[in-house]
């Protein structure tokens, strides 16, 4: 199926998660570029009346720009799903596994994929058993994105408040090992490798800070690193969505590339920032594919059935 001008394209944005600010942003530039491409664009603020306001806007097809809890974790695609709304992205169950990180690296360590070691506390043991190799370590919650709760902690005494800050955001949170090295993030499109961008944070930690602030980090795209090894963490990108079932829309996979040049997969993020200076767009940008046209190929992917949803 393709979606021609004149299509009635609903923009979900906003919603209910810690991530709503940025939500709005990606949500705006989307439905700009959509105009602009010639589709009749209603945004949609979601909340909890969302049954009634899709049924009473009559779109044909759903350009989801919803980011964290109940938009990028099943919660809406299986709202979409009942309602038989085609829309972009990964589907349900791709969506909800990806969310959860915890689950994201389980499917990637039985595939042999290598993310770092980490832990699960419950929150009532005596002790919080740490991953192997110590600190230092990255604390945050299982299930939130855009680094929200996160935060790097280098001895013992820091770990308690780091639990108790990711906490907020939810209450199953992870310990990770720290992979000292390059910040990496690789997009897939429809199931293809863009260019990789390096990130360069100021203060080396890419927090929610430093990942929308300007000024407080810097994107080379494509990343200076071996032809080589730009293969290899494309290929793990590709790899890793597709074992999670992330084949359809647009995905980005963020790594961390150890001092032997070993790709670490951190996470998956099935529905990414989609401002024009988000990290997907200038990927895509590089690869030869502006930001409308990139709106327009996403847009076009709700209409292909490429994996179980």
């Amino acid at each position: 199926m393709k979606f021609t001008p004149g299509t009635k394209v609903g923009v979900l944005y906003g919603g209910l998660s810690a991530e709503r600010e940025v939500s709005l942003k990606s949500g705006k530039a989307v439905g700009l570029a959509l105009q602009e491409l010639g589709f009749m664009v209603t945004l949609i603020d979601v909340d909890r009346e969302i049954f009634t306001r899709l049924k009473e806007a009559k779109v044909e097809v759903v350009f989801i720009a919803l980011h964290g809890a109940y938009g990028e974790d099943g919660t809406i695609q299986g709202v979409l799903e009942y309602l038989q709304i085609p829309y972009t992205g990964p589907g349900v169950m791709a969506s909800s596994i990806a969310m959860n990180k915890v689950m994201t690296k389980r499917v990637l360590l039985s595939y042999g994929i290598m993310t770092p070691d980490y832990t699960v506390p419950s929150g009532v043991e005596i002790e919080v058993e740490v991953p192997p190799g110590g600190y230092p370590l990255v604390v945050k919650p299982v299930a939130e994105g855009s680094s929200l709760g996160m935060s790097i902690v280098t001895d013992a005494g820091d770990l308690e408040p780091a639990l108790i800050q990711a906490r907020e955001y939810g209450q199953q949170v992870m310990i990770e090992s720290y992979i000292p090295g390059l910040e990496l993030t690789a997009a897939v499109l429809h199931g293809a490798a863009l260019p990789l961008i390096e990130i360069r944070a100021r203060g080396g930690v890419y927090d929610y800070r430093a990942k929308y602030t300007k000024g407080f980090s810097e994107y080379l795209v494509p990343a200076q690193i071996d032809e080589s090894i730009t293969r290899k963490v494309q290929e793990l990108a590709l790899a890793s969505a597709r074992v999670l079932g992330c084949d359809r829309g647009a995905v980005r996979v963020d790594f961390r590339l150890d001092m032997e040049n070993n790709p670490f997969v951190i996470e998956i993020n099935t529905v990414p920032g989609m401002t024009e200076t988000s990290l997907l767009p200038q990927a895509a940008e590089v690869g030869g594919m502006d930001f409308i046209a990139l709106i327009d190929h996403i847009l076009q992917g709700a209409g292909l059935d490429l994996a179980p949803r």
